[in-house]
């Protein structure tokens, strides 16, 4: 197991914690994306509710299919209740103009979505997977969390990403080296319009990289520019003169007129650099 000695007593009593306390919720739905966080809760919403736990995820222009799929995949194979939503963030007021509060904008419209459902299910609380690591960056969308009383059993207990991925294999869950994902909306400038089209540019073009086996990465779109978010370590890999003429020729392809390789690498939240 990787960090095996990392696993010690004191983590194990951590996760009985974090189930204790969803237990103590009575009923819970899970914000569910399929990623590592959402995974990792639902799966204690399980193991502590059983079938008083509800899996919903939200169905969009910004959630690729391949997490769609996954997300229902996970909830089929631990028999776990899922609700697919279908939401449009695209229609909401000021949503596409890409503020600084986008991400406001939107959870606050997926909470009531998950508020409505959860009530008609007869579901008391809804619970999403954001971890202490989340506290450190710019994350509007927690405003809406605390506004809507959404809880956050994992910043509640105290897990960090490492913990939650060091547990998640533990558990045997296979998204515990999954790459770190956020909706592609994540992926554009503050203030650049977000439409459709761009957003499926984005999801072809990160699609692309994840099946030429590339890990974690991300492709930001700065008007007809791709800029593309590496580990470092696998810089080489893609300077190789056929990886990389394979990329610019497939983002050509998709609409790019220009496709750079960004020299810093891959880090969460580049676009709030510029706040």
């Amino acid at each position: 197991m990787r960090d095996k000695e990392k696993l010690d007593e004191e983590l194990l009593n951590k996760y009985e914690e974090l189930k204790e306390y969803l237990h103590s919720l009575d009923s819970v739905s899970v914000a569910f994306s399929s990623g590592v966080d959402s995974t990792f809760l639902l799966y204690a919403a399980k193991e502590a509710l059983g079938d008083k736990v509800l899996a919903i995820t939200a169905s969009s222009c910004s959630f690729p299919i391949r997490e769609l799929e996954e997300a229902k995949a996970f909830c089929e194979e631990h028999g776990i209740r899922q609700v697919i939503v279908k939401t449009e963030e695209l229609k909401i007021e000021g949503f596409s103009h890409n503020p600084k509060n986008r991400c406001y904008l939107c959870k606050k419209e997926l909470f009531k979505k998950l508020r409505d459902i959860s009530d008609r299910e007869g579901i008391k609380e809804i619970a999403e997977g954001s971890n202490l690591d989340d506290n450190g960056d710019y994350r509007p969308g927690l405003l809406a969390v605390e506004e809507m009383n959404i809880k956050s059993p994992l910043r509640h207990i105290g897990f960090t990403k490492g913990q939650i991925r060091i547990l998640s294999e533990y558990l045997g869950l296979c998204t515990w080296n999954k790459q770190s994902f956020a909706c592609l909306s994540s992926r554009f400038p503050y203030g650049e319009e977000i439409t459709e089209k761009k957003l499926e540019m984005v999801d072809k073009a990160e699609q692309m990289l994840l099946d030429l086996g590339f890990h974690q990465l991300r492709v930001r779109i700065h008007g007809n520019v791709a800029r593309i978010e590496l580990e470092p370590a696998e810089f080489p890999r893609f300077m190789e003169e056929g990886i990389r003429l394979k990329v610019y020729k497939a983002f050509k392809e998709i609409g790019f007129a220009y496709v750079s390789l960004d020299v810093l690498g891959y880090r969460t939240g580049s676009m709030n650099e510029t706040l």
